[in-house]
């Protein structure tokens, strides 16, 4: 009868440096894959809270007459193109001032429905909660923005003529638009 050989097993023991890269990868490898978005739902449910309600595409379709639609991009966002009679308001330089400012100039009354989009709906959200700080009683954010009104077939204009370009913003944000030609410049 054989008898088995034992082996003897040697156990290296890593340094700090070696433990602190170990547990870097490890946690890098695990927020990529757990905790990336994969669905405009993931996003919104990630970075907004919810506290301007969420007006949808097929509503808006069906109240945009009604709307006071306004486009919180950038400037270079909103001259590939954006939503029919969408008013620019932008992102970085708004304030309060500003804010009532073009409202005025709008004829504006508090309780218009005033409907906010951008690229997919984050940006939009903090422009509609500075309009509601401001006494606006009627403020919606679209959900998705204009990547989820382009994916379910929503038309867009550049200078009044309808486009398939949308400013995707980035190669990150971009995969969530589904439709389109997406543009990054």
């Amino acid at each position: 009868m054989a008898v088995p050989l034992a082996q003897e097993v040697v156990v290296k023991e890593r340094s700090p440096k070696q433990m602190k890269k170990l547990i870097i990868i490890w946690i890098s490898m695990l927020s990529t894959s757990t905790f990336s978005q994969t669905t405009i739902e993931g996003v919104l449910n990630k970075y907004n809270d919810k506290s301007v309600p969420y007006i949808h595409v097929e509503t808006l379709k069906k109240s945009a007459k009604q709307a006071l639609v306004l486009d919180a991009r950038e400037p270079e966002e909103f001259e590939v193109s954006h939503l029919k009679n969408a008013q620019y308001i932008g992102f970085k330089d708004v304030n309060s001032s500003r804010l009532v400012t073009l409202m005025s100039d709008s004829l504006v009354g508090r309780d218009q429905l005033i409907v906010v989009y951008c690229s997919i709906g984050v940006r939009s959200e903090i422009i509609g909660k500075k309009l509601m700080s401001n006494g606006f009683t009627n403020v919606y954010n679209l959900y998705g923005g204009i990547f989820e009104w382009v994916n379910k077939g929503g038309d867009i204009y550049k200078k009044g003529e309808p486009t398939q370009k949308v400013h995707a913003y980035s190669k990150k944000w971009g995969r969530y638009l589904t439709k389109g030609i997406k543009v990054y410049e």
